[in-house]
């Protein structure tokens, strides 16, 4: 199945279906009617996916159109969860100012695209099916203008982009700073980063995760800093649709049996191995349950009992995903710090599959 990129248009179709459905139940109520998510995408045999168009190491296409990234495997392993095809997915391209609108309008099941957990998107957009990277905002200027703390970015001018928590934290932080605040918003990030690399505005600021992975697709990554000072909270997690739970558990459970995985210790060699021989290379009952050995948690789901062995058998556990496409080795360098498992010293915790 090709990972091609994708153009997002959305469905006047779908609209005025939901708007005749609203209509519908305020005229006689009834028992709201779940969405059939899993059925469609099912019998449609792909999960459509809202991806951001270009961040490295979190979701960049080749000059084949394939994509890639942190954001991506989690798209690939909802697929594989599903479908049992980790290729059964289909990027759609969508803007830190559509992608809510996009996916309640249709246009993509899940939403994998740098997204932060608010109570305002929570409450208004859809739901979110756990945090998979934990992250901060930040500010990045060239080395040679001498800059050394965020303190010193008064009547700077700040390119952000629109529609992004980024673009409120700013403020706030100029705010209670008592700094003057000189935004110039974009529509997109990638937008932003490019008014800040053609030297338009003399500080970007966005997810610090962010700030290094532009960073890294600068001809000279060397010559800019990111500031020492992280001035928010920035959980980031895939989003998927207010109307369907048992989706919504999906999502949700596929990101959970990836960090299971790796506090386990159970690696994709090690889900393979159990999926070819029905035997799981440990005999802790917890990594069984994981891998479907024992059990009912994919007919809980409705999934195969080895949905999650398929998941981590074809892309990895979490550790595994965050080394490939954002750790140390990779471009982007990014240590796991807080990402790390909570029995490391990190904030990632998942509920256990029993």
């Amino acid at each position: 199945m090709s990972r091609r990129l994708v153009a997002h248009r959305p469905g006047r179709t779908r609209l005025a279906s939901a708007a005749l459905v609203a209509l519908g139940a305020s005229i006689a109520p009834t028992a709201p009617v779940a969405a059939d998510t899993l059925d469609d995408v099912r019998a449609r045999g792909v999960v459509r996916c809202g991806v951001n168009a270009d961040l490295a190491g979190f979701s960049t296409a080749d000059s084949l159109g394939e994509f890639s990234g942190f954001d991506i495997d989690l798209c690939r392993a909802v697929a594989a969860a599903v479908l049992g095809d980790e290729e059964a997915f289909e990027p759609i391209v969508t803007t830190s100012v559509d992608r809510f609108d996009a996916l309640n309008a249709g246009a993509f099941e899940v939403l994998s695209r740098n997204t932060t957990w608010t109570l305002d998107r929570n409450a208004r957009h859809g739901e979110f099916a756990g945090t998979s990277f934990y992250d901060g905002q930040g500010f990045m200027v060239t080395r040679r203008s001498g800059t050394r703390s965020a303190l010193e970015l008064d009547d700077a001018r700040i390119c952000v982009a629109r529609g992004t928590t980024s673009e409120l934290n700013a403020l706030d932080f100029f705010t209670i700073s008592e700094l003057r605040y000189r935004p110039v918003p974009f529509d997109d990030e990638s937008a932003a980063f490019g008014a800040y690399a053609r030297g338009d505005c003399d500080a970007v600021t966005s997810d610090r995760s962010a700030l290094a992975a532009q960073r890294s697709a600068l001809p000279e990554p060397e010559a800019h800093v990111v500031l020492p000072e992280t001035i928010s909270k920035e959980p980031l997690g895939p989003v998927v649709r207010s109307d369907d739970t048992t989706w919504e558990n999906v999502v949700r459970w596929t990101l959970n049996c990836l960090i299971n995985a790796e506090e386990l210790g159970v690696t994709s060699g090690d889900a393979r191995i159990a999926s070819t021989t029905g035997s799981a290379v440990t005999t802790s009952p917890a990594a069984r349950r994981l891998l479907g050995l024992e059990g009912d948690a994919g007919e809980a789901l409705g999934l195969e009992a080895s949905w999650c062995a398929t998941v981590v058998g074809l892309i990895g556990n979490y550790g595994e995903i965050y080394a490939r496409n954002i750790g140390p080795e990779t471009p982007i360098g990014l240590e796991r710090g807080v990402n790390g498992l909570w029995s490391d010293g990190g904030l990632l915790y998942a509920p256990p599959i029993r």
